[in-house]
């Protein structure tokens, strides 16, 4: 007998502009110590799906128009709030997406551990610190009894994560729902985090939903996947058959976009166009004790026309890195030079030109776009900044950027928020290459996308680098990824240069233990 039974889920949204079918005859199972893992790329249904099963679909604009989900013999969709609340939590417990904006900023973590046992009456306080304890210290936190003391922001993306688990488990559910709890991690702290679900379900003998856009990270442990497009099941099945008989052409789109390429070598003798050497970047502490070595005596050359990926964990120093050569952030010592020019020794006027030649693609394109800024207004800026379009061009010049990046010109009265991650990502590589510069810095371009999003874009800085003859620092926590774009890759570790050589002896013979632990981390081993 199933723990969960789904059957027949229809959810609709009620909007201005008419109704929204988000999910339509949904039908899916959870069996008890097992893992089903529903994917599709944003908007496929699979948050609303399970969102739904809980009541924590607001109603309006939201609306659950069919179904039935048995759970233990009971169907969760004709509950009462009071019902679904005494469920929430304890039979069935959440780990949301993204932890730092789930954990309360103003409590403590233990504070946060406890308060589903108290809320249900589980246990009293001191015995429910003590399970907090030992809880955190089977998630794999260090010092249990401190990080108890501890706010969210003091802790790492792949700690929070962990304690996002602990407070889901705390109270021993039967049904555990994971709503993308490796996305945008580094892929050392994704394998962690899948390897700790995964053990945790067999060793409580619980059911788990999994949600993810992406199938590499799902192939080594889910028991069954089902696959949604546009709020419908397309297929499912054991990853066996998805991963070697996929029948329907969605799931093959996903399968294809899992990235497995490798960039063709070349023999051609570059000349370096950037030249890092010696390059540290510290950061003084509010505490005043030692600094934070960002960038710890870092040599490194960027050859002309080539990509150079940078790699390494959250903390390693790779944005930083990108920044100090582009002096966005300041350096402690060393030298950079582009194209024989030193740059620390540049004035502000002298910079704003070499700007022109130096661009950035930020990671985020949410955060980094204008909120007020249209398209338009967003790449007329630097076009006008630097005098290479003048008003009576500038429309001309506009429309010919957006169709490089992809997107239609009757996008431009557009704003950021009205695009989705894919399409700003778009905009914000428009925007970078508005000056038709020589370098770019792409620091994480494609983290957080949907693996088809990831490729297209992918291919499009693969495409723009042809065209214009980019030299580019693609700064990356996902070796997959850089394996298929970069011609060199460098490894970074805790602001020291770990290891450096052409993508292809890299990956296969790496000199350094960090970079076997990376290697060793790519997701999506049984999909290959």
């Amino acid at each position: 007998m199933s723990l969960l039974n789904v059957t027949d889920l229809s959810v609709s949204f009620v909007t201005r502009n008419g109704t929204t079918q988000a999910v339509q005859g949904v039908n899916f199972s959870v069996e008890r110590n097992s893992i089903t893992a529903i994917i599709g790329e944003s908007g496929s249904g699979k948050s609303v799906s399970c969102y739904a099963l809980l009541g924590l679909i607001p109603q309006p604009p939201g609306r659950i128009d069919s179904g039935s989900a048995e759970f233990n013999g009971r169907d969760l969709l004709a509950m009462s709030e009071r019902e679904l609340r005494g469920i929430r939590g304890s039979d069935i417990a959440m780990i949301f997406q993204d932890p730092m904006t789930c954990l309360n900023p103003y409590m403590r973590i233990g504070e946060q551990l406890i308060e589903p046992l108290l809320v249900h009456g589980v246990a009293d306080k001191e015995t429910a610190k003590q399970r907090a304890i030992d809880l955190l210290d089977e998630v794999g936190i260090q010092n249990a009894e401190t990080a108890m003391m501890a706010y969210p922001f003091e802790f790492s993306g792949g700690m929070r994560q962990r304690v996002m688990i602990a407070m889901a488990l705390i109270a021993e559910p039967k049904l555990l729902i994971a709503d993308e709890p490796t996305t945008a991690l580094d892929v050392t702290i994704q394998a962690q985090i899948l390897r700790l679900i995964a053990s945790l379900q067999e060793k409580r003998d619980i059911g788990v939903l999994f949600i993810s856009h992406d199938l590499a990270v799902v192939s080594d442990i889910a028991d069954h996947i089902v696959v949604m497009e546009k709020g419908l099941v397309v297929e499912q099945g054991a990853p066996a058959k998805i991963f070697t008989d996929a029948e329907h052409p969605y799931t093959q789109k996903l399968l294809a976009a899992i990235p497995s390429g490798k960039a063709p070598e070349s023999d051609e003798v570059r000349e370096p166009l950037i030249t890092a050497s010696n390059l540290k970047t510290y950061f003084q502490t509010q505490s005043g004790n030692e600094p934070v070595k960002a960038v710890d005596d870092v040599s490194l050359e960027i050859k002309r026309g080539e990509v150079l990926g940078l790699v390494g964990e959250s903390g390693s120093g790779k944005s930083t890195f990108g920044r100090s050569l582009l002096r966005l952030t300041p350096i402690t010592d060393g030298n950079v030079t582009f194209d024989g020019i030193d740059v620390g020794a540049l004035g502000r006027n002298d910079l704003k030109v070499l700007r022109r030649r130096m661009q950035m693609i930020f990671q985020d394109p949410y955060a980094s776009l204008n909120p007020r800024m249209t398209v338009y207004d967003t790449l007329a800026e630097p076009l006008l900044l630097h005098n290479i379009a003048t008003r009576s061009t500038l429309d001309a010049a506009i429309k010919s950027l957006m169709n490089d990046v992809g997107l239609a010109s009757a996008f431009a009265k557009k704003y950021p928020h009205e695009f989705s991650g894919g399409q700003r990502q778009r905009i914000a590589i428009g925007r970078a290459l508005a000056t038709k510069p020589e370098f770019i810095v792409a620091d994480e371009p494609v983290s957080a996308l949907d693996v088809t999003i990831q490729a297209q874009i992918l291919d499009l800085l693969k495409d723009l680098k042809d065209e214009y003859g980019l030299t580019m620092l693609f700064v990356s926590h996902d070796l997959a990824v850089v394996r298929q774009i970069a011609d060199r890759v460098a490894v970074l570790y805790r602001g020291k240069l770990e290891e450096v050589g052409n993508t292809a002896s890299v990956f296969d013979t790496p000199t350094s233990d960090y970079t076997q632990r990376l290697l060793a981390a790519i997701p999506g081993k049984s999909a290959a």
